[in-house]
């Protein structure tokens, strides 16, 4: 393996560089099977993105959906009393969702998931899961978003058409609105879930073995920064490369429905 290595090396740079190169490979990868750490590193960012973002998904379709629905009670006139109870426990709702979105917005994620893991949770030894709680806390919020324009951009004739056929408006919402607000969301949505992973790299700062956090580890015992983290971004690049190619062929897939 070294010599295959050495002779490939051999090619672009002097025999001198080629020999140091093999011997950084072997100091940083090979050595007590290293490569073997930056797979366990790559495992947890794997599972820490995908809860995120799976929680953060459903969270923010709840506040999208209560966002949406406070606007469109103020747009209609109250008629009983009912309905202005209503209307006010919405009213509550929309200012407890409008000050999450703004402060979860208004912070940087690395402060947020250091608050949770240092002061709210402090005593807790699960560092993966506070990790996904702080993760998916943050990407709700932009999530939220992304789903309450993809509301707003469905036809109004839908909600309308789904009351008609006997459905309740949680019901409409639910299999009429929300699956075509998805479906027009999704490429906002695949973007999401790139910046997610790629923000799990601050993960670290928790003591979080990510991917990161195994580069570094290893640069600590080999004292050569730049194979450990060039390795840890080429695989970045590798996993952002596969989701945005599976978000265009699914987008293409979707698309291809619509004719």
């Amino acid at each position: 393996m070294e010599n295959l290595i050495y002779n490939i090396a051999n090619i672009f740079t002097s025999d001198e560089n080629a020999r140091w190169f093999v011997q950084e490979l072997n100091n940083n990868f090979i050595v007590d099977d290293r490569w073997t750490w930056l797979l366990d590193g790559l495992w947890v960012t794997v599972r820490l993105t995908f809860f995120s973002f799976i929680f953060g998904l459903l969270i923010g379709m709840v506040i999208a959906v209560i966002r949406v629905s406070y606007d469109k009670k103020q747009d209609t006139p109250t008629q009983s009393t009912s309905q202005k109870i209503l209307r006010f426990a919405l009213g509550i709702l929309n200012f407890i969702c409008k000050s999450y979105l703004n402060i979860i917005q208004g912070t940087p994620t690395i402060v947020q998931i250091m608050i949770i893991y240092f002061v709210i949770l402090a005593n807790s030894t699960n560092k993966i899961g506070v990790a996904t709680l702080g993760f998916t806390i943050n990407s709700s919020a932009y999530v939220a978003e992304i789903i309450r324009g993809g509301i707003n951009g469905v036809d109004k004739g839908q909600m309308e058409a789904g009351r008609s056929l006997g459905f309740g408006y949680i019901s409409t919402m639910v299999f009429i609105v929300l699956p075509q607000a998805l479906k027009s969301s999704l490429p906002a949505l695949c973007n999401e879930l790139v910046v997610l992973l790629k923000e799990t790299s601050v993960a670290n700062m928790v003591a979080l073995q990510d991917l990161l956090s195994q580069a570094l580890l290893i640069k600590s015992r080999t004292y050569n920064a730049f194979l450990p983290l060039i390795a840890a971004a080429i695989i970045y690049f590798v996993i952002v490369s596969i989701l945005r190619w599976l978000s265009d062929r699914l987008e293409r897939r979707l698309s291809s429905g619509d004719r």
